[in-house]
């Protein structure tokens, strides 16, 4: 499915994205917490966040604060799965998590023209999820295994 947007978002001032900088992992951890997710330990986040295909994390100029973070990993032929998709709590949680979205489904189509999409996310992302064009499960995580 081709992802397109009305119209492309736009961070508040002084905020910026980082698709070059591997954020601290304490700083992506910070941020997974504030969204109730699970935390990782440094060193496995670290290694995590290094071996995606590419990632964006959200911060401000002023501070090094990670305000947003997602990274992506892929096959590069049928399967894209965004992780640690995260946003600071607050007023603009959900522009953060719009702005994620959009510029990952972007790169995605780009890069990774038919590849399925797959998500793990908090809760507070559900909504901004949904406005993205991603369609939830009713039913919760489903999960699939093969035993060899």
């Amino acid at each position: 499915m081709q992802y397109s947007f009305k119209k492309k978002l736009v961070l508040p001032e002084g905020y910026f994205l980082n698709s070059s900088k591997i954020p601290a992992a304490r700083e992506v951890n910070r941020l997974l917490a504030n969204c109730g997710c699970e935390m990782y330990p440094s060193k496995t986040l670290s290694e995590a966040i290094e071996k995606s295909n590419f990632f964006f994390a959200i911060q401000r100029e002023l501070k090094n604060k990670l305000y947003g973070f997602v990274r992506v990993t892929s096959d590069r032929g049928l399967n894209a799965n965004l992780w640690n998709l995260s946003a600071e709590p607050g007023n603009n949680q959900q522009l953060y998590y719009l702005i994620l979205l959009q510029i990952t489904l972007e790169k995605i189509n780009r890069e990774m023209p038919g590849c399925s999409i797959s998500v793990q996310a908090p809760a507070s992302s559900f909504k901004s999820l949904e406005e993205s064009g991603f369609i939830l499960d009713p039913n919760g995580i489903r999960v699939m295994g093969y035993n060899l």
